[in-house]
C-alpha cells in the first residue's frame, strides 16, 4: 500500500490494524481495574506521539503492555491507582532516559545491558508469575483467589469455550483471521456466560452513548516510583525486537533511521502520556506487525488512521462499558494460553539465541531469575520493596554484569536480530 492510496482505503486498513491489536488492547486494563476506554483513547493518543518522535516512518501500533499487569496490580493495592500512574509515568521516563543513552552510546550498549541470558528468564517470569490469576478468573474467582464471582461449573463451562476457541483459531484459522483468536475467544466466551446468566448489561444502558472518558491523574510517591522503574527493563526488550522485527518485515534498518534511540523515546513518551490520563502503559504491539506483514501494508499513514479511530472508539460510551461487562471466566480461559504465550516466548529467547546452560553463569542467573520471579520473592521492607518483575530484571543485570564472563558480549544486536529472524521466517 502506497502513499497515493486513497483516504477511504488507508482508513479501512487502518481499522483492521485496529481490529488485531483490539483483543489484547481492551484485556489488559479490564485486568488490572484500569478503564478499557481510557486505554483505548491512550494507545490512539500513544501511537501519534510515537509517530511524532520518529517522522512518521514505522508502521507499528501501540497499545497496552502485559508486563506490567503484576505489578500494577501489587501497586494498586498496596499504593492506589492515582500513586500507580505516578510510578508508570516514571517508567517512561526511564524509557526515555534509555534512548538518551543508546543515542550515546549506540544500540551495542542494550545488548551488553540485557543479553538474551537475561531477558529470556525475565520474560518467562512475565508469562508464568501470572499464571495463578489466569487460573483462579477461569475458575470464577478473582485474579488473586479471594472471592469467589461465579459458580466453579458454570465458571469452567465458560473459560473452557474461551480457551477452546483461542486456541482452535490460533492454530487452525488462515490470513488475518489467525491474529485475532484473543477477539474470536471473548466472542465465544461471552456469548456462552450471556447464555448462562453471567453477564449484566444495566451499566451498559444507563451509559449515554457519548462521554469523554473517565480520565485519572498521577500522583508522585517514592516508594511506587522506585517500584516501578525497574518494570521497564521487560518492555524495553519487547521494544528491540519488535523494531528488528518490522525492520525485517518492510526491509529497512529502522534502528539506523529513524534510530532505535527514537523509538525507545517515542515509546517512553507514549508510556507516560497514557499515565497522565489513566492508561495502561503502551508498547509496539507484535501482533500488528504480524498483520502488517501479511497485507503488506507497510504504510505507516495506516497506522495513524488506526490511532485515530481507536481515539473516536474510546468517546463511545455506551461501547465501553459493554466491555467491562466482560465476566472475569471469559477473561481467565483466554489469558490462560497468553501468559503461557509470553513464558514461551522467553523460553524460545534462551533457545534460539544459543544460551548453554551447561556454562554455571548461564545457569545461575536463569535458575535464580526464574525461582524469584515464580516464588514470590521480595526484598526490602513494608514501606518499599523489590519483588516480581522489578526484583528479576535488577538481579538478572546485577549477574550478568557481576558474573565472569568466557568471551566479552558482542557490541550489537546480532543475537537478538537472529531470533527475530527466525521467529518471522516461521511466520511467513
Amino acid at each position: 500500500m502506497n502513499s497515493n492510496e486513497p483516504m477511504w482505503k488507508n482508513a479501512l486498513a487502518g481499522s483492521q490494524m485496529l481490529f488485531v491489536a483490539f483483543g489484547a488492547l481492551v484485556l489488559m486494563p479490564l485486568l488490572t481495574g484500569m478503564n478499557p476506554s481510557v486505554a483505548l483513547f491512550t494507545a490512539g493518543l500513544g501511537t501519534l506521539l510515537f509517530q511524532f518522535v520518529t517522522k512518521r516512518s514505522i508502521p507499528i501500533f501501540l497499545a497496552s503492555s502485559f508486563a506490567f499487569i503484576a505489578p500494577i496490580l501489587y501497586s494498586v493495592q498496596t499504593w492506589g491507582m492515582s500513586d500507580t500512574l505516578g510510578g508508570l509515568l516514571a517508567a517512561g521516563i526511564v524509557y526515555m532516559l534509555l534512548g538518551a543513552l543508546v543515542k550515546l552510546r549506540g544500540a551495542g550498549f542494550l545488548h551488553r545491558l540485557m543479553p538474551p541470558v537475561v531477558t529470556g528468564p525475565v520474560i518467562m517470569v512475565i508469562g508464568l508469575g501470572l499464571a495463578p490469576v489466569a487460573v483462579n478468573m477461569a475458575m470464577g474467582k478473582t485474579g488473586d483467589g479471594a472471592i469467589e464471582l461465579f459458580p466453579y461449573v458454570d465458571a469452567m463451562i465458560v473459560s473452557m469455550s474461551a480457551l477452546f476457541t483461542t486456541l482452535v483459531v490460533a492454530s487452525y484459522a488462515k490470513g488475518i483471521f489467525r491474529l485475532i483468536p484473543i477477539l474470536f475467544g471473548v466472542l465465544v466466551g461471552y456469548t456462552v456466560a450471556a447464555f448462562m446468566g453471567m453477564v449484566n448489561l444495566d451499566a451498559v444502558t444507563a451509559a449515554p452513548l457519548l462521554a469523554v472518558p473517565e480520565f485519572v491523574f498521577p500522583t508522585l510517591n517514592w516508594a511506587t516510583i522506585l517500584f516501578m522503574i525497574p518494570v521497564s527493563i521487560a518492555p524495553a526488550i519487547e521494544h528491540v525486537g519488535d523494531v528488528l522485527a518490522i525492520s525485517n518485515v518492510t526491509g529497512k534498518d529502522y534502528v539506523k533511521k529513524p534510530g532505535l534511540h527514537r523509538t525507545l523515546f517515542g515509546d517512553g513518551l507514549a508510556t507516560s502520556a497514557a499515565a497522565m490520563l489513566g492508561g495502561p502503559p503502551n508498547t509496539t504491539y507484535s501482533e500488528v506487525t504480524g498483520a502488517v506483514m501479511l497485507t503488506k501494508t507497510f504504510n505507516p499513514i495506516v497506522m495513524t488512521w488506526a490511532a485515530v479511530i481507536a481515539i473516536l472508539m474510546a468517546l463511545v460510551a455506551k461501547f465501553g462499558a459493554a466491555l467491562q461487562t466482560i465476566p472475569a471466566p471469559v477473561m481467565g480461559g483466554i489469558l490462560i494460553l497468553l501468559f503461557g504465550s509470553i513464558a514461551a516466548v522467553g523460553l524460545n529467547t534462551l533457545i534460539k539465541a544459543r544460551v548453554d546452560l551447561t556454562q554455571q553463569r548461564n545457569l545461575v542467573i536463569v535458575a535464580t531469575v526464574l525461582v524469584f520471579g515464580i516464588g514470590g520473592m521480595a526484598i526490602g521492607t513494608n514501606d518499599f520493596s523489590l519483588q516480581g518483575i522489578s526484583l528479576c530484571g535488577v538481579v538478572a543485570i546485577l549477574l550478568n554484569l557481576i558474573l565472569p564472563k568466557e568471551q566479552p558480549e558482542s557490541d550489537d544486536l546480532h543475537e537478538e536480530k537472529a531470533v527475530v529472524d527466525d521467529l518471522i521466517d516461521h511466520a511467513r
